[in-house]
């Protein structure tokens, strides 16, 4: 088997594969490549060794049997045989589903997850977004410190375990989009340095010294990070990426890491005949991120829409902290315009920010499809104080609100796992580190980072301590008890509204129209022939709809359809989906 590594500022490099040693040797046609031919197999457990230094797992490796610290491992990845036949599935009307491997089940592993793939075929979700699947020391995190950015968390079952639950998902018409970071790599664990200039000090991220993507040498850290990306859509089958914090991604070429990675990945699309996207967390609210490259953007097909999530939630809980300032001044009216304009932020003044922020998305160039909405994420969960979700606050009623606006928007709608049934689990923040001194520092910097907001410490709950993640671990029993039963009820209902009615999922941003009245707390707009409405308040609410006769097709709660004045009478903290005829 021929073995290869980048290594450029190396004299010598070893490989160690199965006890035996081998010296490579310099590739001529490849600068900075050491190659080598050893014997191997599937399994075969192997390294390298750069200028007699320890043996250390290959950059690229397919699998960590041992966790980050231990050899790599040869994947045969043409043993596997797929049973499911898979054209693919487009984002253009899709609903996603936000989940973490290892707290969707108790057992915490892929194949438990995959078990539970049918709730969510039953849902009618249409695509599986897993959080980060690369290895990262213990057994227990996030995922967003992961490393060895090629191969899949051992605890989680390995690649193997990746391909049962993609041959799965697409068993039962659901496609998997997969969370991948390339802005930075973990503390811990983290051998690319050894190797060479993966990292440069020309620039710097929250987390240090940045990936290279501009810095001498950067040809081949992009290459790196391009076909990590590339060999999770063709090895494993997946059908899109989300990419973290594309702002923190800083590259001063003139043709941006971004645009090369879209571009790669419309090639393989190419070549497979599967439609395949990429999605950006970013937060600078961008259009030219998701305008296609012919008209000089970067080519990715979505990002998600934080400014959706921050006007929505305030307009529900009524927080005014940090970043929610801006939008809670006038909450509906905020809603209202990114149900229209798609950003709050489109180069207004932000006070949070102390600056003007964001730039103007063309309603006529962009569709709507383009930007994901959601009430719930790991993130707007995860990074408060306890964890708690929108249920732990929020009355069933004003739940159903949340779930209607984020279902009938003119966005992709997704769901954060276990939302659809209200689940009174908290998800917080949890780390596994086997380092004690990064372990205590993680634990020392979260009580310091929600001191500074009126937290006591003993409020905070302990990353560290198994017990945090075990509370965050969904309950699936909950969903056969009231109220989770009829939220879940609700969920079904509109997500199937959306696969019956064309209206709710046409992407022309500029056919939404909205009316609010910010002192009553309801809001309603318009989709093609259907109108959503949704009263935010305690109190019953007079909205006049127009006088075309209207049927209700899914209501909160039981209301009479609008009589010939037009009006509809909505009780308190209920909502409702009508047809226009």
């Amino acid at each position: 088997m021929q073995f290869e590594v980048w290594a450029p500022q190396a004299e010598r490099v070893s490989l160690e594969c199965d006890g035996a040693t081998h010296a490579l040797e310099r590739d001529p046609e490849r600068v900075g490549w050491w190659t080598g031919w050893a014997e191997a197999r599937d399994g075969s457990r192997y390294g390298f060794a750069v200028d007699g230094g320890p043996v250390l797992p290959d950059p690229r490796s397919r699998r960590q049997p041992d966790g980050p610290d231990g050899l790599s491992a040869v994947v045969d990845h043409r043993r596997y045989a797929w049973r499911a036949e898979w054209a693919g599935r487009p984002l253009p009307g899709a609903v996603l589903y936000e989940l973490h491997v290892g707290t969707y089940t108790r057992e915490g592993t892929l194949d438990a997850a995959a078990e539970r793939l049918g709730h969510l075929a039953e849902l009618g979700v249409t695509h599986v977004e897993l959080m980060p699947l690369c290895p990262f020391p213990g057994r227990h995190g996030w995922g967003y410190e992961g490393v060895s950015l090629w191969a899949v968390h051992e605890p989680y079952g390995g690649p193997g375990a990746l391909k049962r639950f993609v041959d799965r998902a697409h068993g039962l018409g659901l496609g998997v989009v997969l969370d991948v970071v390339h802005n930075h790599l973990g503390p811990s664990g983290n051998y690319l340095p050894a190797f060479g200039p993966y990292f440069t000090d020309t620039h710097q991220t929250p987390w240090g010294s940045a990936v290279n993507l501009d810095a001498p040498g950067s040809d081949e850290v992009r290459a790196f990070l391009v076909g990590s990306a590339l060999a999770w859509l063709r090895d494993y089958r997946i059908d899109g990426l989300r990419l973290d914090a594309v702002h923190a991604l800083v590259d001063t070429r003139a043709c941006h890491f971004l645009e090369e990675l879209a571009a790669a990945v419309d090639g393989l699309a190419a070549e497979t005949g599967r439609p395949l996207f990429l999605i950006a967390e970013s937060d600078r609210n961008d259009p030219r991120l998701i305008t296609v490259r012919e008209e000089n953007g970067l080519g990715l097909q979505a990002q998600w829409n934080d400014d959706f999530h921050h006007a929505l939630h305030t307009a529900l809980t009524g927080e005014s902290q940090g970043y929610y300032a801006d939008f809670a001044r006038a909450p509906l009216a905020a809603v209202a315009k990114t149900l229209t304009g798609g950003y709050f932020h489109d180069g207004t003044y932000s006070g949070f920010r102390g600056r003007r922020h964001g730039r103007p998305l063309d309603r006529a160039r962009v569709a709507g499809h383009r930007l994901l909405g959601y009430s719930q994420t790991h993130d707007q969960v995860g990074n408060r104080a306890q964890g708690d979700r929108l249920s732990a606050a929020l009355s069933p009623g004003l739940l159903a609100c949340a779930a209607a606006l984020t279902l009938t928007a003119p966005f992709t709608p997704m769901l954060f796992m276990g939302e659809e049934w209200a689940a009174s689990t908290p998800w917080q923040f949890f780390t596994d580190h086997t380092d004690p001194d990064l372990a205590d520092a993680v634990r020392r910097g979260r009580r310091r980072e929600f001191a500074a907001h009126g937290w006591a410490e003993e409020e905070v709950p302990d990353p560290q301590d198994p017990a945090t993640r075990d509370r965050s671990c969904l309950d699936w029993a909950e969903r056969e008890r009231e109220p989770h039963a009829r939220v879940l009820d609700w969920y079904r209902r509109l997500i199937a509204l959306r696969s019956t009615h064309p209206d709710l999922t046409d992407p022309d941003l500029a056919d939404t129209k909205v009316a609010y009245d910010e002192q009553a707390r309801w809001l309603a707009f318009r989709r093609g022939d259907l109108r959503v409405a949704v009263n935010l308040g305690e109190e019953q609410a007079s909205i006049p709809l127009g006088t075309r006769p209207a049927r209700v097709l899914a209501a909160w709660e039981p209301v009479r359809e609008p009589g010939p004045d037009g009006m509809l009478h909505l009780p308190g903290e209920s909502c409702v989906v009508l047809e226009q005829e």
